[in-house]
């Protein structure tokens, strides 16, 4: 221990001797150490902890596997029927998100709102943070009205006051008395199911269609599963569930099954690949940086290589030699690391500001004992890596020959080490220029994609409609709805609008399920015809900017009391009428039952998002006219439906009009959720961007780190050979002869290097593939460009060495020593 004591004390000493040399390689260790934590940090969070519920292992998402949904909505009756009949399963529970008009408590707003089972939170493990949970039999149809509130939503409405235990609130013209209040520390986020204002009782949703086996309604469940059963065994045995409710009700559950995923599977399968991938490119980073501080190690241990010839001399043993210059990296290491750690934590706060879309889980975020644990990990790695190379020379000194030379002469062996290390980080960075390369014109090929709609200046937002509109009969609703048109309408620089229900590009999905007139009706759903619904007025085609191919559009004739028609879209044409004309064919629409006429066919818009939509299996798509929605549906339009606008000027000027132009019509209307369709577009690619831009991070990192590193090994290379270069000087050499010696031979290690990224980024951005889209990849152009690229500014770091070396005054280096 004293001799530990001893080592780091001189150590030190060295270091502060050094103040140059000192500062550039602990900000080169805690850029790569801070890099490499902020990334675990967020890896840890999302990937590493577990999920913050009892025996998360147990949970899984539940969801209908049907013919075009293999994670589709559940009916209530099937979900009663899987809850009584399975036996694998500790508790089921379901979900529905809803949006309600909140009255009373100042001016009306909406909400998010979900309808639950009673015991959901249970499932989860969920404690109130005041009052209690449902209990069970409050979710049965007819139950009094009651409801759990959100946290943030209780500490922003209410001010975190108990009081509010046992006093109602108005939610769509229905007093809901409070029971309980959720903690806002849950965060429980998935496509189908996402954290709310406020929970009620699924019995609360007045709808007929509850009841109703063959209606899914947007429903989907959560499990737990018993001690002991497995995934598969809970599959098999809801499978046999679903096999006898098919043979019991063959019209509604014919090719309905269950399908279950675990729940961090769900939360975490997209996100995960990226996050992988960008750990492994930060760990590149790291590499890079211990590389470059190897080389300036390898370069200050010749000016001491006289010091430790000495202490060889005086009887120091190798192995206490080695120990010290390995003290004294690991000192760099644990200094660098610490200031790695202060970046790496105001990293991962930045980061999180600006990416919460694209990371699930983001309050789990934080350095924990676990991001310590690496980060000292990661410095006790950093200092024996670049700690070897000088120690292993050292290993082979001569202490006759160190005295001799006073450490002055050119060491070929150290020439061939630095090389290598020019090569290694060259290979390293090219990999990480060309991951990044991939990303951003795969991205850039995302952009170009044509979403089928043209998105510039056009909004879409929610409206709700009074609470007194919600017990009242369709035709009331409609003319409520034409008021509110022709509001809208009315606003300077509206330039076209619509209201939309059912499906909307890139951000919610209805279908609609068809047979062939002419045909019986198909005796259950797998035998069915399904495509996405499209509920839309007039408008919608000019303000969403969708290309009319054939036919007319919906025209304002296509009223409630007219015959039904349809506008199907060109992938629906070709799907189910091949070569012939749909115009003027007639299909029967199940849920009315009715048929209704085509009457026009218009291009096909990217619903599933830019990159997937060609893969999904339910891609055809029709339109209906808004006014001629079914009674009973028009029931469900005032808690919420969607407008779509196309304007010009300010979009937030616009919206703000809008709202009060609808407000002054009735001061119960609520518009909210205001998006543009680039907005939209956006967040669809929102993980991809972000991923592509930390990798294009790391990799200007590693660019930067590379050109500091290359700089470095040619000074010293350069400087080492001053002596030489005076005397071809004086000999007759001209300057661009000694240029061109110097960039000669560092081209040379330089194009190893990039011949060697080339072949490692051939094999590893294989690892990508199903990250990338429109591009391969091994694409030439990336590859090329790239590696021209990492050329050009390697010798760039060449040239100022370079330059300074031919310019070297012969009388000046013949006396150099």
């Amino acid at each position: 221990m004293n001799i530990l004591i001893q080592d780091i004390r001189y150590g030190l000493r060295m270091l502060a001797k050094a103040p140059g040399f000192t500062v550039v390689a602990v900000l080169t260790l805690a850029l790569g150490i801070g890099a490499n934590t902020a990334l675990f940090s967020i890896v840890n969070g999302v990937l590493l902890n577990p999920l913050p519920y009892p025996h998360p292992e147990q949970i899984v998402t539940l969801h209908e596997s049907k013919p075009n949904f293999p994670t589709g909505s559940i009916s209530y009756p099937n979900f009663r029927d899987w809850q009584k009949n399975n036996h694998t399963f500790a508790g089921m529970a379901i979900e529905r998100g809803f949006n309600f008009n909140l009255t009373g408590n100042g001016p009306a707003e909406q909400i998010r709102g979900g309808f639950v089972s009673s015991d959901f939170f249970s499932i989860l493990g969920v404690k109130p943070a005041i009052g209690r949970l449902f209990a069970p039999g409050e979710d049965e149809i007819g139950a009094a009205p009651e409801c759990l509130l959100g946290g943030g939503f209780w500490k922003r409405k209410f001010g975190s006051s108990t009081d509010i235990l046992g006093k109602n609130i108005i939610l769509d013209g229905k007093g809901y008395r409070v029971v309980g209040v959720i903690p806002a520390s849950y965060d429980l986020n998935l496509p189908n199911m996402t954290v709310s204002d406020v929970y009620v009782p699924i019995g609360q949703w007045d709808i007929p269609w509850l009841k109703s086996r063959g209606a899914g309604l947007g429903i989907h469940g959560i499990g737990r599963l018993k001690p002991g059963v497995t995934p598969a065994q809970a599959q098999a045995d809801m499978d046999s569930v679903t096999r006898a409710l098919a043979a019991a009700y063959p019209k509604d559950d014919s090719g309905i099954g269950a399908s279950m995923i675990p729940l961090k599977q769900q939360l975490l399968g997209k996100v995960k690949p990226f996050l992988l991938v960008l750990f492994g490119a930060v760990g590149f980073v790291l590499l890079i940086a211990c590389v470059n501080v190897a080389n300036l190690l390898l370069a200050r241990s010749t000016a001491r290589g006289r010091e430790f010839a000495v202490r060889a001399a005086l009887g120091a043993s190798k192995k206490r030699l080695i120990r010290q210059l390995v003290t004294e990296s690991v000192l760099l290491a644990m200094i660098g690391g610490g200031l790695g750690l202060l970046l790496a934590a105001w990293a991962t706060q930045a980061a999180l500001s600006v990416l919460p879309a694209a990371i699930p889980r983001a309050a789990s975020i934080h350095i924990d004992g676990r991001v310590l644990l690496f980060t000292i990990a990661a410095s006790l790695f950093a200092g024996i890596i670049f700690g070897l190379a000088p120690a292993l020379k050292l290993s082979q000194i001569n202490p006759q020959g160190a005295l001799q030379s006073a450490g002055r002469g050119f060491s070929g062996a150290r020439h061939r080490t630095q090389s290598v290390f020019v090569i290694t980080e060259t290979a390293m960075a090219l990999v990480l220029l060309i991951g990044a390369g991939l990303m951003i014109r795969s991205l850039a090929k995302l952009w170009s994609v044509d979403p089928g709609f043209n998105s510039k200046n056009v909004m879409a937002f929610g409206l709700s409609l009074p609470p007194s509109l919600m017990q009242a009969n369709a035709d009331a609703i409609r003319a409520d709805l034409r008021q509110i048109d022709d509001r809208m309408k009315s606003v300077p620089g509206i330039k076209a609008v619509s209201l939309s229900w059912a499906s909307f590009p890139m951000s919610g999905d209805d279908e609609a399920l068809f047979w062939y007139e002419g045909q019986p009706k198909p005796a259950s759903q797998s035998d069915i015809n399904w495509a996405l619904r499209y509920v839309v007025e007039p408008e919608y085609l000019q303000a969403m900017g969708i290309p009319l191919e054939r036919g007319r559009f919906i025209t304002e004739q296509d009223k409630e009391h007219a015959p039904l028609v349809a506008v199907v879209d060109d992938v629906f044409a070709r799907k189910f009428f091949g070569n012939q004309d749909p115009i003027g064919k007639r299909i029967n629409l199940a849920g009315p039952d009715k048929p209704a006429e085509i009457v026009g066919i218009v291009g096909h818009v990217k619903q599933w998002g830019l990159d997937s939509d060609d893969s999904n299996s339910l891609r055809a798509q029709i339109y209906l006219p808004y006014m001629q929605l079914g009674d009973d549906d028009m029931a469900l339009v005032p808690p919420g439906t969607t407008s779509v606008v196309r304007y010009s000027g300010s979009a937030t000027a616009i919206f703000s009009a809008l709202r009060n132009s609808l407000q002054q019509l009735n001061h119960d209307n609520v518009i909210y959720g205001a998006q543009t369709m680039d907005d939209i577009i956006s967040q669809s690619l929102a993980t991809r961007r972000y991923s592509m831009m930390i990798l294009a991070i790391f990799a200007a990192l590693a660019l930067l780190l590379a050109a500091i590193g290359i700089y470095g090994v040619i000074s010293y290379l350069a400087g080492q050979r001053t002596h030489e270069i005076g005397i071809r000087v004086a000999l007759g050499a001209q300057q661009r002869q000694i240029l061109k010696m110097i960039l000669g031979q560092a081209a040379k290690t330089i194009l190893i290097g990039v011949a060697i990224g080339l072949g490692a980024a051939f094999a590893l951005t294989r690892l990508m593939s199903t990250l990338l889209f429109g591009v391969s990849a091994a694409d030439p152009l990336t590859f090329a460009a790239v590696a021209l690229l990492l050329m050009l500014v390697a010798l760039a770091a060449c040239y100022v060495p370079a330059r300074r070396a031919m310019r070297v005054d012969p009388m000046v280096a013949l006396r150099y020593e």
